[in-house]
């Protein structure tokens, strides 16, 4: 064979465009990418040593994709067969396991099984877990949506999640809801720990010492969290926590404050407390939209590492518990950050009403 490592590249349109596209497409194999842009770099004059530093590979790599290329073409850069058992599946035997599960559902049932599947396809279920695990099918999974159905969808998004990314100067924006009804939970045995090889154990049965509401405005600048506990969360309490903000920042700044559309946070008492203080702003979340609200993300962080391994004998150890975590959290606090913008957000909501609304085949 002659000695191609000096020759020249020369691609034709075609050969260029589908090189290209291999580099820029996601599902390009990670090896087959690197070759592609091995080779154009190779037609755009590079030698193989010029190559090999700019891709930071060895100049070996570079001359044998370039001799590869040049005696076959694109071929010459595919996978060869390797050696070992031939496989057994056909494609079309993958096509049907695939086109079954996403459009068809066994008599009875809801969903396939891996060996319901297996028998009707007339392959092993082994080999149509391998085959789901290859397309990232999960048929025996299912997730929940609801969609908003506010008048003011779009709107609100742009308001709150502005507040986020483009905070205003002169003043504090707050992430505020309420927790309620957490349960003070005593388990009816004591808790077995945790061991090597054993995850820490306990009863499934316990016995509940009462409730309590957690109100809680997370301050998105700093991530600390002013907080208050209470039997209940009427308009009164809400207005009693705006009071409470309130004293906590200092004077001159104005003040806005992220919640939902509880109809406690729209009251009376709550209009009159508003315009006696005219620094304070609320803006209202999209119904059915509490995942806009950063004061939720701060929740479920307080029941992963404070709630749901508790262990409380009455309610006022429940309620020290809180207080004593939610001081720890003001003392190392970190905000979180918001990434989305409100354009991909509702790009994003679009794309799902229009899958969602399409004809299903």
């Amino acid at each position: 064979m002659a000695d191609t490592r000096l020759e020249p590249v020369i691609l034709s349109d075609d050969e260029r465009r589908t090189l290209e596209n291999w580099v820029k497409r996601r599902s390009t194999a990670q090896g087959l990418a690197q070759r592609a842009r091995i080779v154009l770099a190779c037609a755009d004059g590079g030698n193989n040593v010029a190559v090999a530093a700019r891709m930071r590979v060895h100049r070996k790599t570079v001359a044998r994709w370039r001799g590869r290329f040049l005696e076959k073409r694109l071929d010459g850069l595919t996978d060869e067969p390797r050696p070992g058992v031939p496989r057994s599946i056909t494609d079309a035997q993958v096509e049907d396991v695939v086109v079954r599960t996403l459009e068809e559902a066994p008599e009875g049932s809801t969903h396939w099984s891996k060996r319901e599947l297996a028998r009707q396809a007339g392959i092993s279920a082994t080999s149509v877990q391998q085959i789901w695990r290859a397309f990232g099918l999960q048929p025996w999974r299912t997730e929940t949506f609801k969609i908003s159905p506010d008048p003011l969808l779009v709107p609100k998004i742009r308001d709150v999640v502005g507040l986020y990314l483009n905070p205003p100067q002169n003043a504090v924006v707050f992430s505020v809801d309420e927790k309620p009804q957490i349960q003070a939970l005593e388990r009816t045995a004591p808790v077995l720990p945790m061991l090597p090889g054993v995850p820490e154990r306990r009863s499934f049965d316990y016995t509940r010492h009462g409730t309590t509401d957690l109100l809680a405005a997370l301050n998105i600048a700093n991530g600390k969290v002013i907080s208050k506990l209470s039997a209940q969360h009427t308009a009164t309490d809400f207005r009693d926590f705006l009071d409470q903000i309130d004293h906590a920042v200092e004077p001159g700044l104005d003040v806005h404050v992220i919640c939902d559309n509880l109809s406690t946070h729209k009251a009376p008492a709550v209009h009159r407390w508003l315009l006696a203080h005219p620094r304070f702003v609320l803006h209202f979340t999209p119904t059915y939209s509490s995942w806009i609200n950063q004061v939720e993300r701060w929740f479920a962080e307080i029941q992963r590492r404070c709630l749901d391994r508790g262990v409380f004998c009455s309610l006022e150890e429940l309620t020290t518990a809180l207080q004593e975590w939610i001081k720890l959290w003001n003392d190392s606090a970190r905000p979180f950050k918001w990434t989305k913008t409100p354009d991909q957000i509702i790009d994003a909501i679009c794309r799902y009403c229009d899958r969602i609304s399409r004809p299903a085949h």
